[in-house]
């Protein structure tokens, strides 16, 4: 495998200098429909492309754990290429893990096969926020390597393919680092979220410039978008969401947005807070399969959407699948613009053979 090797980023690169898209790049699908102009085709990608499901990612991941594999750039590289390699996806999303950035500062945590990431030391305190350090890209050799040996492979693949940065939204990671791992009632977060709201604030504001610069560095070192994940924020009502979370969002978007590059915002049950997500700075909200779109279009407003088919869609009968998969594309053609997704990600149980079929459907789909 070829691994592009370049200096790291400096923190002055990061903060300061815009991205420019490469002009093989500028008129892919994926980043033409993310700005909202007309596209060849409807540019598909599916949210965990990069893992479980496919035969070749579990055989290089084995005996090597989550965050090992996230902290190795080859690993990284060659896990965020299998898909476009076996579907021809117009983007290739970053393998990463929503928690990685903190692993990165020494905090102490693992991701447990079969729960997700488990924190050893709960956030409870001021003192505990206090003692996560900020994240500067120096803590981030690792990820400057592989998205800069990335960008060197992609731009031969498919006539050149666009590279997704990955984030955690700071709810979301508030929500492990609270918990102490993951959560169905989130009842921790939201009693520190309105028991001590001097500490949720503090929590918040440290996470979201840990999530500003771990997107900054991938943008730094030739990432073309980013997509920031609140997988947990549809807990949460509109009212709690624009008090306690929304302005914190807003300058994780902010600052990337500052980088001129297109913003995806993305949660899971977020049908009432889809106005509020896509005003937190999103070019892009990303809509689960719980809402058609033609219900989400007005919502977001002057926006591109992305999504939604149900991800157990792959499982039904071809046909089938292919025929819901054009309803999406009719309903997105109202927005702005629309990237094709599932509404989730990829479950691990998929066949990747109808994941192709998927994205040769998508294609083949007239726009005229």
């Amino acid at each position: 495998m070829c691994v592009t090797r370049r200096s790291p980023v400096t923190l002055s690169t990061v903060t300061a200098q815009p991205a420019t898209t490469p002009d093989h790049l500028r008129d892919s699908a994926f980043l033409k429909a993310a700005r909202g102009e007309a596209v060849p085709h409807t540019p598909v990608w599916f949210m965990r492309q990069a893992g479980r499901s496919l035969p070749e990612y579990l055989k290089v991941r084995e005996g090597v754990g989550m965050l090992e594999s996230c902290m190795t750039p080859e690993l990284i590289v060659e896990i965020t290429l299998q898909p476009v390699r076996r579907y021809g996806v117009d983007a290739a999303i970053f393998f990463s893990d929503i928690v990685l950035p903190l692993k990165a500062l020494g905090v102490d945590l693992d991701i447990k096969p079969g729960i997700g990431p488990v924190v050893a030391n709960p956030v409870r305190t001021l003192d505990d926020v206090a003692a996560i350090p900020d994240l500067t890209p120096e803590h981030l050799p690792f990820i400057t390597e592989a998205v800069q040996g990335l960008v060197g492979e992609l731009a031969g693949m498919n006539g050149g393919t666009p590279l997704i940065g990955f984030a955690g939204a700071p709810f979301t990671v508030a929500s492990y680092l609270v918990e102490g791992g993951p959560s169905k009632e989130h009842a921790k977060t939201k009693a520190l979220m309105f028991g001590a709201p001097e500490v949720w604030d503090a929590l918040m504001r440290k996470i979201g410039g840990i999530a500003a610069t771990f997107l900054e560095t991938q943008v730094a070192a030739g990432a073309s978008a980013v997509q920031l994940f609140d997988s947990w924020a549809g807990a949460l009502t509109p009212a709690d969401y624009a008090t306690h979370v929304q302005p914190h969002s807003a300058r994780v978007l902010e600052r990337v947005g500052a980088l001129g590059v297109p913003r995806i915002h993305f949660g899971v049950g977020t049908s009432n807070l889809l106005d509020l997500m896509g005003e937190a700075g999103a070019d892009v909200v990303g809509v689960d399969w719980r809402t058609p779109l033609e219900r989400a279009i007005p919502l977001v407003g002057e926006r591109a959407v992305q999504g939604n088919l149900d991800p157990t869609l792959v499982f039904a009968p071809t046909e089938v699948m292919a025929a819901r998969a054009a309803e999406v594309i009719e309903a997105g053609r109202r927005a702005r613009g629309h990237i094709f997704n599932l509404g989730h990600g990829v479950i691990p149980s998929t066949d990747p053979d109808q994941l192709a079929r998927l994205t040769d459907v998508v294609h083949a789909h007239p726009l005229d």
